[in-house]
């Protein structure tokens, strides 16, 4: 049975999660990087791995342990169109 604080941990893991693929959609759909800040995702990024390594020294699978991983996958995804959109915005620029 999980702990309150487990239950919290998750639900917070979660709610993060959310905001993630809207930002993904939003890179895509705008093919900008207005409103972006790289570094602000890559600590996000760089929190999430270390979330990850704690539980692991820790030996701590719990549910929320789980819910780290898309959420890395989803904010390097959204790092990866930055770099797209940054691209995207240089090409237009020059013509």
């Amino acid at each position: 049975m999980p702990s309150v604080a487990e239950i919290f941990e998750t639900i917070m893991i979660i709610s993060f999660g959310i905001s993630w693929p809207l930002s993904i959609v939003r890179s895509v759909r705008s093919r900008s990087t207005k409103g972006k800040s790289l570094l602000f995702m890559c600590f996000i990024a760089f929190g999430y791995v270390c979330g990850i390594i704690a539980k692991c020294m820790t030996q701590t699978y719990n549910l929320a342990f789980w819910f780290y991983f898309p959420n890395v996958i989803l904010v390097c995804t959204d790092i990866g169109l930055y770099f797209r959109n940054r691209a995207i915005e240089r090409r237009e620029s020059n013509n």
